[in-house]
């Protein structure tokens, strides 16, 4: 198989294979990632079958006036033919390559929904939703126990930081605190800085949540 030799084939490659493309990223958008379309290969190779089906839909709702704009097109060039009738073109494109795909991938990202027995939200990982902008739960404390078995805590307020997708996940707690083997919080560090938690070290993290922000060691620790 050559690869594309003249720039009106380039051209057609791309014109072949945008609408399929166009499809499958905004069916992952609305619908979310599953386990078949795990592998980049796997979902270019949706890509290539839904850009093959409209495609071909195209060809057989309106394949003459396809061919025609496509055969003036290679004679005069395609900037002249969009210079021509610019208003066409761009409603052309944007219905072919925009408005089509977009139905098509809506409707069929809703009937999967309807019939899917999960909800999907668009939130990479489940530590994005815990310590996301999303998160309502406000400040709090937060407890990990290493894996060789100590525990280490601290408060989460504003001066704190969780890491996001797609970085490795790790956490900073503005304030640290002495803890019990058992996981209870004690009393808060004099002079602290702060602590810093690797997760590839943690096995567990738990967030409390205390009604009174002084609630340990009489002091509002959102202000350091």
């Amino acid at each position: 198989m050559q690869p594309p030799s003249t720039t009106s084939q380039l051209l057609a490659l791309v014109l072949l294979v945008l609408p399929g493309l166009t499809y499958q990223f905004l069916r992952e958008r609305w619908r979310g990632p599953v386990a078949a379309e795990a592998q980049l290969g796997e979902r270019m190779l949706r890509a290539i079958t839904a850009g093959v089906a409209l495609n071909g839909l195209y060809a057989a709702l309106a394949g003459p006036s396809l061919v025609r704009a496509w055969r003036r097109m290679e004679r005069s060039g395609l900037s002249a033919l969009a210079a021509e009738s610019p208003r066409a073109a761009g409603l052309w494109a944007l219905l072919l390559y925009l408005g089509v795909p977009a139905m098509a991938a809506a409707a069929i990202s809703y009937r999967e929904r309807r019939r899917a027995r999960s909800v999907y939200r668009p939130v990479p990982t489940a530590w994005d939703y815990a310590f996301g902008a999303g998160a309502d739960s406000g400040p709090r404390f937060v407890r990990a126990r290493l894996k060789d078995g100590t525990w280490v805590g601290g408060w989460f307020g504003p001066r704190s930081y969780a890491s996001g997708h797609p970085q490795e996940a790790d956490l900073y707690l503005q304030a640290s605190y002495r803890m019990g083997t058992d996981g209870s919080f004690i009393s808060r560090v004099e002079s602290t800085g702060g602590i810093y938690l690797r997760m590839a070290d943690v096995d567990v993290v738990e967030m409390v949540n205390v009604p009174d922000r002084r609630a340990a060691g009489g002091r509002d620790d959102t202000t350091g």
